[in-house]
Parts: C-alpha cells; structure tokens; sequence
C-alpha cells in the first residue's frame, strides 16, 4: 500500500500554497492510495493523523510526503520516526529529495536535512521574537495576537442567552465565534 502523509502547522498555510489540498493532489500524483492529514504542529512527535499511520504501516508499504519537514521539525524526532517506518520495512519517498534507505549514506543523508529543517524553523522561531520585541519597543499600542473582533450585537444575544431563547453554542454560530471567544466576553 502507498500511503501519503500531508501536514501543515495552521490552516493558515493554504495561502502559501503549501496547504493540504496542494500536498494531497501532489502525494495522489505520486500513487498514494490513502491520505493520512492534519494541521498539527510538525514540533511534536505524536500527532493524530501520524499515530494512525503508524499504526496501520506494513512491511511492503511505502510512506509518501511532498518535503521532509512535513513529517517533523526536530531532527531527533524525525529521526526516530523514520528509524520507525523503516524498521517496519516500509520506504519513504520524500518528493522534493528522493527514497530513504537504511544505507549508512541514507541515514546520513537524512540526517543532515532533517537538522536544516530544524535550523529553518528555530530561525523562524528566532526572526518572529526579534520582531515582536521591535514592535513592543517602537509601537508601544503594539499588541500580540489578533485585535479583538467587534460584535456589536453580542449583549443582544447574550440576554436570549439568558433568558432561554438560544442555546450558547447557537449564539456563537449565528455570531460566527467560538465557544471560547463566547466565554471570554462573558
């Protein structure tokens, strides 16, 4: 079996054209039979979609993805999560870079890109801090995050709330926000 495995950190990442319907089309291009996909941080080791894989991977099977840093951004975790499938007697094909094999140079080879695509994300990491700490200094109104959204009929539905006409969550669909955001205004 070819199994393709798609990751992106946010949802928001499909603007970049690195989203999962760019890697599923790519990975399906490629023979991949089933898609395993989610958008989860590539920082942890165990990630839903992963672990199903995982958990299904066969000698015989090959596991497809479109870059490296789509099955982790750490080396040692990429690592050991390579060292895993292959010692299951599956192959990885990588689009961008090719097959792993077990070969000394293979493990080499892997291990050499997998810590540039940790260096890339702690660089990121490094860059984004550095800016934030610009902005705070420069910009003192500068605020982390999203600027809060306005809603100015949120006390009208917060008191069907309360008086029993809606339902919380029917509140946060019809106002378009989650139950989290319903929680922290109230």
């Amino acid at each position: 079996m070819i199994y393709g495995y798609a990751r992106v950190s946010s949802k928001g990442q499909d603007r970049y054209g690195n989203g999962l319907d760019v890697q599923e089309k790519q990975l399906r291009e490629n023979g991949a039979e089933q898609i395993f996909h989610e958008s989860f941080t590539g920082t942890k080791k165990h990630r839903p979609e992963l672990d199903k894989l995982m958990s299904v991977l066969q000698s015989g099977d090959t596991v497809v993805v479109t870059k490296l840093d789509r099955i982790a951004r750490s080396t040692r975790d990429g690592l050991d999560i390579i060292d895993e499938m292959l010692r299951r007697g599956a192959a990885i094909h990588v689009l961008n870079m090719g097959k792993f094999d077990t070969s000394p140079s293979g493990k080499l080879m892997r291990t050499i890109f997998l810590a540039f695509a940790e260096f890339e994300r702690d660089l990121i990491v490094q860059r984004t801090a550095e800016g934030k700490a610009i902005c705070r200094e420069n910009r003192p109104e500068w605020r982390e995050g999203r600027k809060p959204r306005e809603l100015p009929d949120f006390e009208k539905f917060r008191q069907k709330q309360k008086d029993g006409e809606l339902t919380v969550s029917e509140c946060c669909r019809q106002l378009g926000i989650s139950r989290s955001t319903w929680y922290a205004r109230v």
